[in-house]
């Protein structure tokens, strides 16, 4: 059997590594100067989001919140890098082995890329990247194991031979190896250079061009009085860039307003197909509406209030003339995710829109530029599709969408919440300065009270901060006036104004919302 030094081993892991890092910085850079192309690394992440458990998913949410995408990525490249590490190592012995295992690689990246529904460009382009980081991953490792089949004593002509029995000598041609990493190295690197020089957005462009119009029907001036005074607890409007986001992107999709449509049919008595432009001139409505997601664990933090603008999507509805019999919407985003919507929610009366702006800028790219549709009081999964090009008037009977086919509830209002800010989980304070606070929301219906207690004790009324809309969150405040040493639990509730409060019973998110109150452990000294 041939025996290989550690050291020996360890070059060829880096020079599988190597390769495979080329090929992958240089479909990066390709796939970032076509339009509707994503890179084979996104395409494998998206495949296996759409492929993975409904349990994993919700695992992946509540471990790791708005970080899940970032760390599903570097989860593929991590994969990669071991499988391109072994095929190195084998490849001292079994080159052939070794680029048929860097072939399967390759096969599997393109199938994820036909499969990919985030792709909109045509399908032979949508796989050109993938054939290239085969091609260019495959050379590149065959370069580098010829490289290292001279140390073995095997000649440039033969290196894909079997040399079964040898040793290897420890003089080799460093020079020549150096050169080849070196060269690939380079590849890789102007693959990573080209990619960000490439890479530009024309969504980005087209939003910065954009100027959104005075609304006809403006929010007005926030309340004096919202915020509750307490360091630490959630600011009342959330920045755009502290905003959650929960979706199954992992490459924001790019979409120009100046090319970007939204078709409304099914159901209709007239079909209507609005551009960007013609959104900008419909009567326009600005309300500030907080939202959750369905994901969010009691005393989570998917959910934010911010000031929206866009078009009544009940006005659109009118205008297409909904018929008898629909009572759902069938959204579509333009990667082709669904989200299915109740009609009656959007037809009640509620602010529900077509929305194009989010605290007074062009809807953010990963906010769902050009337009998305915000309805107040239903979780997003059912309400809250971006990118949004489609609205089919159908019936909750003639169709499933993304979530409900992974076994979410067709239909989810959002559940009555509270949640402790302050103090934080295993806080030590000071037995003068025992001040609580948080929020509660209970969207379409308004919080009417906020109780607190500490350990197994009575109920108190906690202070509410001024109520902006029934669409909004509150804030609340607490003061322990008596506060004892020790470590303490501190639990908190919420009554909505219909008389409803919230159940102690702790249920998960699936299928249609967590509820339970929330609690934190801290220590007054």
């Amino acid at each position: 059997m041939s025996r290989f030094r550690a050291s020996t081993r360890i070059v060829a892991a880096g020079a599988g590594i190597l390769a495979a890092a080329t090929g992958v910085a240089v479909s990066s850079a390709v796939s970032g100067a076509l339009t509707g192309v994503p890179s084979p690394l996104i395409s494998v992440g998206n495949r296996t989001i759409d492929m993975a458990p409904p349990a994993l998913k919700d695992f992946a949410i509540e471990q790791f919140g708005t970080a899940d995408k970032p760390i599903l990525i570097g989860s593929v490249a991590v994969v990669i890098a071991l499988v391109a590490a072994a095929a190195g190592v084998i490849g001292l012995r079994h080159p052939r082995v070794a680029l048929g295992i860097t072939g399967l690689l390759g096969l599997a990246a393109l199938a994820a890329a036909a499969t990919d529904r985030t792709a909109t460009a045509h399908p032979l382009l949508v796989v050109l990247p993938s054939i290239l980081a085969t091609l260019v991953s495959m050379a590149g490792l065959a370069w580098l194991l010829a490289t290292l089949g001279r140390r073995s004593g095997r000649s440039s002509d033969n290196w894909l031979a079997p040399h079964p029995g040898d040793d290897v000598p420890s003089g080799f041609d460093r020079r020549r190896f150096l050169a080849a990493v070196m060269a690939t190295g380079a590849a890789a690197a102007a693959g990573g250079v080209i990619t960000r020089l490439v890479g530009g957005s024309a969504a980005a462009a087209s939003r910065a061009d954009i100027q959104v119009p005075i609304p006809a029907s403006p929010a007005g001036p926030v309340p004096r009085g919202v915020e509750a005074g307490v360091r630490g607890v959630t600011p009342y409007l959330t920045a755009n860039t502290d905003f959650y986001r929960i979706d199954t992107n992992l490459q924001v999709p790019d979409v120009p307003a100046d090319t970007w449509t939204l078709r409304i049919h099914g159901l209709v008595d007239n079909e209507l197909e609005l551009t960007f432009e013609d959104l900008l001139k419909e009567r326009l409505i600005e309300r500030r509406i907080t939202l959750t997601c369905v994901s969010n664990e009691v005393g989570g933090e998917l959910a934010g209030n911010a000031t929206w603008i866009g078009v009544p999507l009940k006005d659109l509805l009118d205008r297409a003339g909904v018929q008898q019999d629909a009572d759902a919407l069938r959204s579509v985003s333009v990667d082709d995710f669904t989200i299915g919507t109740p009609v009656e929610a959007v037809m009640d009366g509620r602010d529900a829109m077509v929305a194009i702006a989010m605290n007074g800028a062009p809807l953010p790219l990963e906010h769902g530029f050009p337009a998305r549709m915000v309805v107040p009081g239903l979780y997003g999964y059912v309400s809250a599709t971006k990118w949004m090009t489609e609205i089919e008037v159908t019936r909750f009977s003639d169709f499933t969408a993304y979530w409900t086919e992974r076994d979410w509830a067709p239909e989810a209002p959002i559940k009555t919440a509270s949640r402790i800010d302050v103090p934080r989980a295993f806080q030590s304070l000071p037995a003068d300065a025992v001040r609580a606070g948080g929020v509660a929301w209970a969207q379409t219906t308004g919080i009417a009270q906020v109780e607190v207690r500490v350990d197994e004790g009575d109920w108190e009324l906690a202070q509410l901060a001024t109520e902006d809309t029934l669409d909004t969150w509150r804030q609340w405040s607490w003061q322990w006036a008596d506060a004892t040493p020790g470590s303490h639990t501190l639990t908190v509730r919420a009554t909505d104004k219909a008389g409803a409060t919230q159940t102690s019973e702790r249920v998960p998110p699936r299928p249609d919302g967590a509820t339970g109150w929330h609690n934190v452990q801290f220590t007054v000294e």
